[in-house]
């Protein structure tokens, strides 16, 4: 990712973005999941085994507060910032103690507002993926995108 910033004119459906990776560690399971999400799969490791998980996995939530920390860290750097309108969000396999994580995404959708010239709506499909490469977690996000100032055209 470089400085330049992305309007909503830099953008086009197919267009791909790549995060850089983070490493999630099981103390930041356990930390997360006292706070947000105390349910013993999060929690205990011995009492996680005898889940469908079948050991310690990280809350849903976590995988999705990384996922956003990933986009605005290292994500299509949107001018204006990552202004979310609504998504859908589908866990497909568990975050795990010791999994690095990155971002993938692609632009799906581009509708410029019509009552709102300054600005439109973008459909970004964001899948978070281990190191073996499995799916963690999709989310199809909405979100506005500022046009370009008549200044920097």
């Amino acid at each position: 990712m470089g400085d330049t910033l992305l309007y909503l004119e830099d953008l086009q459906p197919g267009q791909h973005f790549v995060t850089a990776t983070y490493t999630v560690t099981e103390a930041e399971i356990f930390s997360f999941a006292r706070e947000f999400d105390p349910q013993p799969f999060h929690l205990d490791d011995a009492a996680a085994r005898h889940t469908i998980f079948g050991g310690l996995v990280g809350s849903g939530w976590h995988t999705a507060a990384l996922t956003m920390r990933l986009l605005v860290q290292s994500g299509p750097p949107v001018a204006g910032g990552i202004l979310g309108v609504g998504g859908e969000i589908t866990w497909s396999a568990p975050m795990r103690p010791g999994d690095t994580l990155h971002v993938e995404s692609e632009v799906i959708e581009i509708t410029p507002s019509r009552s709102r010239p300054e600005r439109g709506i973008a459909r970004l499909r964001n899948d978070t993926r281990n190191q073996r490469g499995e799916t963690v977690q999709t989310f199809v996000a909405r979100i506005i995108v500022l046009r370009r100032p008549a200044s920097r055209a």
